[in-house]
């Protein structure tokens, strides 16, 4: 059984797979190494960036040297395992030793009962590692979810880091930095040291300070101390953004408790209003009655303490343009803005008529990443992670139905949008006619005075021209407040042309929903200004264990290349290298047999590939459907549903355009055999497609996600990248070199040297000038627009026709006009009379110049004629 690989500490370094010569079958080596660094590169078919394509080119070659460095640096060392004299110089790549010189925290005393205890914790970085072997460990990862960030979560050690951000999320939903202190010197094996204590003290005791509003359709910046919003006007930057003559002194409302709909508490609320007997009609008066003692249920059974005096709120305004770089500034000075929504006390905007059906019971972890955001009675604004299929629309929809505000709701795709209205109707009682959709197709309001409106990125940002009827829907977006704005696939928002959205529509609250809070560049952190902090994070493991997403085994396939492959490959651009360990006939193999393999089990097969190319090949070679970018709307409605409901339709073959957007629950095997570099995000996003499967509590049930790599070559070193994400979510990955009685397989592809050299040939041919991108849409589903190929000309346009009109063989003669130029010939002509007719006569070839001469005769005689 080939050994389990996990991820080492970081700043690791390990063997890597040997490059520089050529053999047939190439030696395995030990696991693929892993580097948690991000790479430079951006996943623009992610985070639906609009990179100027010499940058991508840039960043794409940066990632390649860096792949190529690696496999080169693997190589040497691999020479020198035999060597005794080299120890010395192999001691330079040894991992643990300069690790543990960087961490020994002995100086740090245990306590006598340490045992008992299951937090260790860096002083220095604030990293705490959880014991989860240990009795205590439930009641600590409880604690450690409200006050740290996990970073790190396999089966027996959980890594999580406290951060600014993770300490004003624990704040905010009323910690206070002593309860924090006391419950963290509790856990710990030592002595909390003194820098861990400043550090607590010195992030909490600033936040809440300082709020974010919107009042009347204006942003206010709110705090109770005057001398506070004196400091932020006092600074350079926020105090020219104040809008002048705005400065307001209001009294602070009292809070009362809260119950979010679907939980057990709100269940106890509707049976006690169920006490008195069967439902009698109601009379016009009894409605204020009940609802008067429904909110005394809620107050008694949260028994929130606010028994605070009221205070007076200072205020001063600032324009909406200026907002994200108030925010920004306010986090860099250590004021970090505060954004809640008292919507209880709410008179200016209009009730939504919305609940959660009666029969809708929410799951235990959907209640804890709701209580983050309700925790005080008010809404605050934030981000929650859960992992593909655990239901995030889910808490969107018990959000909106708590805050019964008007709801404006932000999706990637236009597929996204149906899906979510349809989840609405689903499991809300909300009014048809009260929700509506905003895309290219449809630009319908709501009919009453409030409502939903679902809609995407691109439609809201688009700077083009727009129709009459968008341009109205628009100004209809722009011109009202909004309760809470549901922002799907959160992590797109950074990119320049979404964060937009933030300013351009105004909303009380802000809820972003992802499985993956990744990008591969620096803009993460960019979430914590724009949108606010993350409220919580679920993990994956856990929810697998109670069977709310489906047990994956995960595995790489390692394929080694042939001789001919990997001779070119080694003198290959690279672009042709990303094809040719694509189109590894070894990898061909592997894919054949685990299609057999699985498709004999019952299972229903994903097979993705970045590389359009390759998946038209294996699609066609191996005779499965497949849809990428240029598959009619029709054809792939089509392919879908014989995929679901077709005995016969068992696997499917997907470009990128298949990672979001996509509810197959009857897939239960996935096969990845080309991906965008070392993207974490699009391994976990594929990963999600085969974690709602519906047999996911079937009785020793497990769902298959196989990873096929060409050995020795980049997609080795991306794929420890990529993993990255999946391994802290306490995932292992299987290695395996070899499959058993793959030889055996009927039909084996390309398992003669001359298939493989034709496949070869056929394939450098093929893209010998660079394969043309296939054009990808932004989701299965639906066309946004057209990406334009870099290098495409400009104003080009194409007819239909045959080669035989262009000679002349329907009456038609090949003509090649320049309307500019003949314009300017006339003008000459015009002007210069006799003379230019003249310079004209003498650029003209004797042949012509003898037709125009008998012409001349003929009029001159004619006009004689007439004479």
């Amino acid at each position: 059984m080939p050994p389990k690989r996990k991820a080492p500490p970081v700043g690791a370094q390990a063997p890597a797979p040997k490059a520089g010569r050529t053999s047939a079958m190439s030696t395995s080596g030990p696991a693929t190494p892993r580097s948690l660094d991000d790479s430079n590169l951006s996943d623009a078919d992610e985070d639906l960036d609009d990179d100027i394509p010499e940058e991508q080119k840039k960043k794409e070659d940066l990632l390649s040297k860096e792949a190529d460095e690696f496999v080169r640096k693997f190589s040497a060392i691999k020479r020198g395992l035999n060597k005794q004299d080299d120890a010395e110089r192999l001691r330079h790549y040894d991992a643990a030793t300069p690790y543990f010189k960087k961490k020994d925290f002995s100086y740090l005393p245990l306590k006598p009962d340490h045992y008992n205890r299951p937090l260790w914790i860096d002083p220095n970085t604030q990293t705490i590692v959880l014991e989860r072997f240990n009795p205590l460990s439930e009641q600590a990862t409880d604690f450690l979810i409200t006050i740290a960030e996990p970073r790190s979560r396999p089966t027996f050690l959980h890594e999580y880091v406290m951060t600014t951000h993770s300490l004003y999320a624990a704040v905010s939903v009323g910690l206070r930095p002593k309860d924090i202190i006391n419950t963290l010197d509790r856990f710990l094996k030592t002595p909390l040291p003194a820098s861990t204590r400043e550090y607590i003290e010195t992030c909490t005791k600033s936040y809440g300070k300082v709020k974010l509003v919107l009042k009347n359709n204006k942003y206010y910046v709110e705090s109770v101390d005057a001398q506070m919003l004196q400091i932020l006007l006092n600074d350079p930057v926020i105090g020219k953004l104040r809008v002048q003559g705005t400065d307001t002194t209001s009294s602070a409302p009292k809070m009362g408790g809260l119950v979010i709909p679907g939980t057990q508490n709100a269940a106890g609320v509707r049976q006690a209003n169920l006490v008195d007997g069967p439902v009698a009609e109601k009379k016009p008066g009894d409605q204020d009655a009940a609802a008067a003692n429904e909110a005394d249920l809620f107050a008694n059974l949260n028994e929130e303490d606010d028994d605070d005096d009221k205070e007076n709120v200072h205020a001063f305004e600032i324009a909406d343009s200026s907002v994200e770089t108030v925010q920004k500034r306010c986090l860099d000075i250590g004021y970090p803005m505060l954004e809640e929504y008292d919507f209880r006390n709410d008179d200016i905007n209009p009730n939504l008529e919305i609940d959660l059906r009666p029969n809708t019971q929410i799951r235990p972890y959907q209640e804890k990443s709701l209580s983050k955001m309700f925790g005080n009675g008010r809404a605050k604004s934030g981000i929650i992670v859960l992992p593909c299929g655990a239901g995030k629309t889910l808490v969107g929809i018990t959000a909106a139905c708590t805050i019964k505000k008007g709801v404006i709701v932000l999706c990637t795709s236009s597929m996204s949008v149906v899906q979510w209205r349809q989840e609405f109707l689903k499991w809300s009682n909300i009014n048809p006619d009260d929700i509506a959709i905003f895309t290219a197709e449809s630009k319908n309001r709501f009919q009453g005075s409030t409502g939903i409106i679902v809609t995407t990125y691109s439609m809201v940002t688009n700077s083009r021209e727009r129709s009459h009827d968008s341009k109205k829907m628009m100004d209809f977006l722009r011109g009202r407040e909004w309760g809470l704005m549901l922002l799907d696939e959160v992590h797109v928002v950074p990119a320049e042309m979404f964060r937009r959205v933030i300013s351009s529509i105004k909303s009380h609250a802000k809820l972003g929903l992802t499985a993956t809070l990744l990008r591969e560049d620096d803009r993460i952190s960019h979430l914590n200004f724009l949108i606010g902090p993350k409220l919580y994070e679920a993990n994956w493991m856990e929810l697998s264990q109670q069977g709310h997403i489906a047990k994956v085994q995960c595995a790489e396939v390692w394929c080694p290349m042939p001789t001919e492959f990997y001779d070119e490959y080694l003198r290959a651009n690279a672009r042709m290298k990303r094809t040719l360990y694509a189109m590894n006939p070894r990898k061909f193999q592997a894919c054949q047999y685990l299609i057999n393999y699985h498709e004999a089990r019952g299972d229903k097969i994903i097979v993705f590939s970045d590389e359009l190319y390759s998946l038209k090949q294996y699609a066609l070679k191996l005779k499965k459907v497949f849809i990428y970018g240029g598959t009619s709307q029709a054809e792939r409605m089509q392919v879908l549903e014989n995929f679901q409901h077709n005995p016969e339709v068992n696997t499917l073959f997907l470009s990128k355009i298949g990672d979001t957007s996509l509810d197959l629950p009857e897939a239960t095997c996935l096969i990845q055999i080309s991906s965008h570099f070392g993207s974490r995000r699009q391994e976990a996003q594929r990963l999600g497609r085969i974690l709602r499967a519906k047999r996911r509590n079937d009785e020793g049930f497990n769902a298959f996600f196989y990873s096929l790599v060409s050995k020795d070559t980049q997609e080795m070193y991306y794929s420890s990248k990529r993993q990255a994400f999946l391994v802290d979510q306490g995932y292992a990955f299987k290695v395996i070199t070899h499959l058993a009685n793959i030889e055996q397989t009927p039909d084996l592809a390309f398992s003669t040297p001359q298939e493989v050299r034709e496949l070869l040939q056929r394939t450098l041919v093929d893209n010998e000038k660079g394969a043309e991108e296939d054009v990808e849409t932004d989701d299965l589903f639906g066309r946004t627009g057209r990406k334009k190929k870099a290098g495409a000309l400009s104003g080009v346009r194409r007819t239909a026709g045959m080669l035989s009109e262009l000679s002349g063989g329907q009456d038609m003669a090949y003509i090649e006009q320049n309307k500019a130029a003949n314009r300017a010939l006339k003008q000459q002509g015009a002007g210069g009379g006799k003379s230019s007719k003249a310079a004209a006569m003498a650029e003209k070839s004797s042949f012509f110049k003898k037709i125009e001469r008998e012409k001349e005769k003929s009029r001159a005689a004619a006009r004689a004629a007439r004479q």
